[in-house]
């Protein structure tokens, strides 16, 4: 078919279709409209007129892209052997007129595929340099994907191209004609070099290679053929050129995980205080949760690996240093020589990069070794050389090379002999603790093996074994008495010092439950545990109850054969009942109460320990004048023996058994204002007790001591029990609300700085209830009570949200695991009920959202959500089925649901300014590809308000905060990208 020439362009009879075309009207709309392009040709018509004419005929409703209007143009213009200019300039005025898509010119070029027609590449190459580096779309989310797509297949249509002009230029130097195909190899070059140089491009591709997993593995095959191929070039520039591109391309799938690392500081007080945290009060904790705690820091704070290394051993050293002589000084001394090397030894595991991990641990003992003084303060402490002990430690576990260790302990004993000397009088019998420690190491570890054995079908084996820890001869009943005793003892101390979470056994159905697991969860006194003394625990068989009471009334000498200790344990309650009662009815007189008391503690220690338990359970439940008879039994379980015992063991029982009981007596005493003294010999004091000042405010305490730390920069042992106190004391929000109010009145940048590290380690105490107070609480109050924006304000408002992240982060990433040790022990009793903050189902508002659209004229946009479109609130938590039941879920869905809010609402203020800084610190302290972050829970339509605020349009930003695993993640990426 053909038009008359020098007519108007005006449709054949039948041809063009009417505004309503049937199924078979896109295929014969194309046809048409080649016959269209062709009848363009022939009438020379220039290019706004053939544009005038084409809208003019062709039916609104269908779109060039669905003609496939480029592709035509395209397919015409490239039949010769050269291309037709009058047809490309069709095109061209089409893609400036944006009658036709990039997408849709891109698909159209990456489809020809003759390289050796020089002026047809050539062409495409200056068509693809009109917008290569400029790409838009501000279509549907589908159109933005297309254009993602379109751009991989550009790229590896260059790819492919730039490949054959190379291989030309090399059998034309072959053939000696260099000429042939230069041009077109440092023309392909440049339009490669000129698209991956933009970072949208980059961010596209991004996209588009999580979407189409096999056109990018064909992409990275032409890379490769490619550098093969350039590889036998001897042009420096053109090769140069080539490997910058390749590396760009390399570099899109990790764009993402770049960060820079603080190099302008030494210090990191975040790190030091975890550290001292865990070996003040987790010390026998499970290694694992401090790992990823400490790794969560180094990420979230950028701090290079060798400066980490080395604030880690700065803080065992101060430790050991600021510990108290005693079990405190051990405890130190085995976590900084056995724990913090198994530690090293599990964080060389997340270590990447170019540096090998031992080039790192030996690179941060090169920096400690400088800190002369610390080291020579610990080695006095210790009467040993401390690096040396570490480095032989740290050697064994593979951490050091052989080299290292020797040139790092030789320039250590350089330094030691100018070294302040001990006098050897005074500490030529002294042990090192940790030459002790080390030693006793390997033997502890054995006998542990032997004990975890099963002996349950015959065990004289283990009592073989423990028999043989015990000098002398001894009769088999006494050394069960013994081995009962002191094993009873042993796990009383251990549960009192580490927390009674690292008895318990795993459990196993039908298994039986081991005698003192039973009585130490069911009888034994702990912190915020309350018993009841009438539990019928406290109530065994009446008939061994009054054999026992026989026993202990009118034996001076038990018979050890006979008893069946861990059944006297569980009865010597009911005995101590009938005793009291007794008492205090005037049946016994107080000389038959002491030598009850001596019976009771002068063969085995345990059943005093027992005995107490029940005690101070029952003194809590008694009036003021009640207690006298109860407490003075404790005071006569808890003194000297009246008559001298020569048990084996004996002294050195009583010594464990007077620490437990000073320990469970504690907060009975300190309730009843009684005075109890416990024997003192071979007993360490309490450390850490009584630390707070007597009759001031507590408010007073935590502000004072804030500031000392503050001050100070770092937070020592001390502080820390005296903010576990507080925290225990004042409870979880009094606690995370005075000191977001300290934080907020800090006007120095520096200062604000250094209260985020310090805060964020102090709220480590009990790290997942200050995260639900703070963000379900404190920071919604903040955002939405117009009257407190103005704390928002820079420096405490960046501050805050830089606080806020690391918080959440934290707490999401090691709430799915186990709680650490020192976090079962905290009740929630001052925080409200989650579930009825925020609703599970969106049939009532929650609080939340009626806080919210109280407080904003914007009533559309801050309303509840059932009065949001289900589109509005979508988030990638939702189509990843996250549990919205767990608390935490909760709060951060909400807090992401008033951050939408806020971007979205007409009011602009420092809660807009506070969220951008929120957003900004989630990005930077995200990585790369951690589906399941905070970020899922924030509605995929904040992206769009976020990229508005010119901080955040970056496609970085967008790949960052939005969830790119999932295909809904990808579009909304896209699109907000493609519109930047």
């Amino acid at each position: 078919m053909s038009f008359p020439v020098n007519t108007p362009f005006l449709p054949p009879q039948g041809c063009w279709l009417p505004s309503a075309p049937p199924p078979q009207s896109k295929v014969m709309k194309v046809v048409n409209l080649k016959q269209a392009i062709l009848q363009a040709w022939k009438e020379r018509w220039s290019d706004y007129q053939w544009a005038i004419n084409m809208k003019k005929f062709f039916p609104k409703g269908a779109t060039w892209d669905i003609l496939n209007l480029a592709d035509a143009l395209l397919e015409q213009a490239m039949i010769g052997p050269s291309p037709n200019p009058l047809i490309l300039s069709y095109l061209k005025y089409a893609i400036s007129s944006q009658m036709v898509s990039y997408s849709s010119v891109l698909t159209a070029i990456s489809k020809f595929d003759d390289f050796s027609r020089d002026l047809c590449i050539q062409a495409l190459l200056d068509i693809m340099d009109m917008f290569c580096d400029r790409l838009s779309c501000h279509g549907k989310a589908e159109e933005c994907i297309g254009l993602c797509r379109a751009l991989l297949s550009a790229l590896h249509w260059l790819l492919r191209c730039t490949a054959a002009s190379a291989e030309r230029l090399r059998e034309g130097l072959e053939a000696g004609a260099p000429a042939a195909g230069e041009k077109q190899l440092a023309m392909c070059l440049q339009r490669l070099e000129k698209t991956l140089s933009s970072t949208k491009n980059r961010a596209l591709l991004h996209i588009a290679k999580l979407e189409e997993a096999s056109s990018w593995t064909a992409m990275e095959h032409s890379l490769l053929k490619l550098g093969e191929i350039l590889a036998n070039l001897s042009d420096p520039q053109l090769r140069s050129q080539a490997e910058q591109c390749g590396s760009l391309i390399r570099s899109i799938p990790t764009m993402l995980s770049v960060h820079s690392e603080q190099l302008h500081k030494t210090g990191f007080p975040t790190v030091h205080a975890l550290v001292l945290l865990e070996g003040t009060m987790n010390l026998t904790g499970e290694t694992q949760p401090l790992v990823e705690q400490l790794m969560m820091v180094k990420r979230m704070q950028h701090i290079p690996t060798p400066l980490f290394v080395l604030e880690i051993w700065k803080a065992c050293f101060v430790g050991i240093i600021e510990s108290p002589e005693g079990t405190e000084e051990l405890k130190w001394t085995a976590f900084t020589f056995l724990k913090i090397p198994q530690v090293l030894v599990k964080l060389k595991k997340y270590s990447h990069g170019d540096r090998d991990f031992t080039e790192d641990v030996n690179c941060a003992f090169e920096f400690l070794l400088k800190l002369t003084p610390l080291l020579d303060k610990a080695d006095q402490h210790c009467n040993c050389d401390c690096a040396n002990f570490l480095l032989q430690e740290c050697s064994k576990q593979g951490l050091l090379s052989e080299a290292s260790v020797n040139n790092l302990m030789a320039k250590r004993a350089l330094d030691r002999e100018h070294a302040p000397q001990l006098k050897s009088g005074e500490n030529a019998n002294i042990q090192p603790n940790p030459g002790l420690i080390l030693r006793a190491e390997p033997t502890v570890t054995n006998i542990l093996k032997t004990m975890d054995a099963d002996h349950s079908k015959s065990p004289e084996g283990l009592l073989g074994v423990l028999g043989h820890m015990l000098s002398g001869k001894t009769k088999a009943a006494s050394v069960r008495a013994l081995l009962f005793d002191i094993s009873f003892l042993m796990l009383c101390y251990v549960a009192q010092t580490y927390g009674s979470e690292v008895i318990l056994s795993e459990s196993r159905t039908g298994a039986e439950v081991p005698f003192f697991e039973t009585w130490m969860q069911t009888c034994m006194p702990e912190e915020g545990k309350i018993l009841n003394p009438d539990h019928p625990c406290f109530r065994p068989d009446s008939t061994k109850v009054e054999s026992l009471v026989a026993l202990l009334n009118n034996s001076s000498e038990m018979k050890l054969v006979q008893m069946k200790w861990h059944e006297a344990c569980l009865s010597i309650s009911a005995a101590i009942l009938e005793i009291l009662n007794a008492w205090e009815n005037g049946v016994l007189a107080f000389e038959s109460i002491q030598k009850i008391t001596d019976n009771i503690k002068g063969k085995v220690c345990s059943l005093a320990v027992c005995a107490v338990a029940w005690l101070v359970a029952h003194v809590r439940m008694l009036g003021l004048d009640e207690r006298e008879k109860s407490l003075q039994m404790i005071r006569q379980l808890a003194g000297p023996l009246c008559s001298e015992n020569t048990l084996q063991f004996y002294n050195e029982r009583v010594v464990i058994m007077s620490s437990i009981l000073e320990h469970m007596c504690a907060d009975v005493l300190q309730q009843t204002a009684t005075q109890i003294k416990f024997p003192s010999t071979g007993v360490d004091t309490m450390p850490y007790w009584n630390l707070l000042p007597p009759k001031r405010p507590i408010k007073e305490v935590l502000t004072d001591i804030f500031a000392k730390v503050l001050e100070k920069g770092w937070v020592d042992s001390r502080s820390i029990h005296i903010f576990d106190t507080l925290l225990h004391m004042g409870g979880v929000y009094w606690f995370c609300n005075n000191l977001i109010k300290e934080l907020l009145k800090e006007t120095r940048k520096e200062h604000t700085l250094r209260a985020v590290e310090l805060l964020y380690s102090i709220f480590c105490l009990d790290m997942p209830q200050v995260t639900l107070v703070l963000l379900g609480h404190i920071l919604p109050g903040l955002l939405t009570d117009s009257s407190k924006w103005h704390s928002l304000m820079d420096p405490p408002g960046t501050a805050l949200a830089k606080l806020a992240v690391w918080c959440a982060l934290s707490s999401y990433s090691s709430h799915k695991g186990q709680a650490s040790t020192r976090q079962k022990k905290r009740h929630r009793e001052d925080i409200e009920d989650y579930i009825s903050l925020f609703p599970l189902d969106d049939t009532q508002p929650s609080k939340l959202m009626r806080l919210l659209s109280s407080n904003e004229d914007d009533t559309n946009v801050l309303s509840s959500p059932t009065d949001r479109s289900m589109s509005s609130s979508l988030s990638a938590s939702q189509l990843h089925t996250v549990n919205m039941r767990d608390p935490l879920n909760r709060v951060l869905a909400n807090l992401f649901l008033l951050i939408s809010s806020i971007l979205g609402s007409r009011t602009a203020g420092p809660h807009t300014q506070f969220v951008q800084w929120f957003m900004e610190e989630c990005v930077d302290c995200l990585e790369q590809g951690s589906r399941g972050s905070i970020l899922q829970f924030m509605p995929f339509t904040t992206v769009s308000e976020l990229v508005k605020v010119s901080a955040m349009s970056s496609p970085k930003v967008v790949l960052a905060i939005t969830d790119l695993s999932l295909p809904q993640g990808r579009q909304v990426a896209a699109k907000a990208i493609a519109a930047l």
